[in-house]
C-alpha cells in the first residue's frame, strides 16, 4: 500500500511547535507586565532653568504642571506658553525613551515596531 506525503504534525515536531507557542505566550505576557509597569512609571522634565516642571508617565499622561510664579507675567503669555509647551515636550521625549529602552529588550534591537507599544 503506498504511503501518504507529508509530513508528520505538519512538518514540524509537535513538540517543539508547543515549545515554540508556549515561548511565544510567555514572551507575550512579559510584554504586557512591562507596559503595565510603564504606565505607572513617571519621568519630569523642565525648562526655562526649572521656572516650569512637567511629570508625566510612560503613558504619556501629564500628571503635573509647576509654574513658578517668577515667570507669570500677563505682559508676556507667549514666553510662558513656550516654557509649558518644552517642558510637555521634553517630558514626552523622556517617557518614549524610557519605553523604548524596557521595550527594546523584547523587540531585540529592532526598533520600534508600530502599534507594538
Amino acid at each position: 500500500m503506498a504511503r501518504r506525503g507529508g509530513f508528520p504534525m505538519g512538518g514540524m515536531g509537535g513538540g517543539a511547535m508547543n515549545n515554540l507557542m508556549k515561548q511565544a505566550m510567555k514572551l507575550q505576557q512579559e510584554m504586557e507586565k512591562a507596559k503595565q509597569e510603564l504606565e505607572g512609571k513617571t519621568v519630569e522634565a523642565s525648562s526655562g532653568g526649572g521656572a516650569v516642571k512637567v511629570t508625566a508617565t510612560c503613558g504619556k499622561e501629564i500628571k503635573l504642571i509647576e509654574i513658578s510664579p517668577e515667570v507669570v507675567d500677563p505682559d508676556d503669555v507667549e514666553m510662558l506658553q513656550d516654557l509649558v509647551l518644552a517642558a510637555v515636550t521634553e517630558a514626552l521625549r523622556k517617557a518614549d525613551e524610557e519605553t523604548q529602552a524596557v521595550m527594546g529588550k523584547f523587540t531585540g534591537g529592532m526598533g520600534n515596531i508600530p502599534g507594538m507599544f
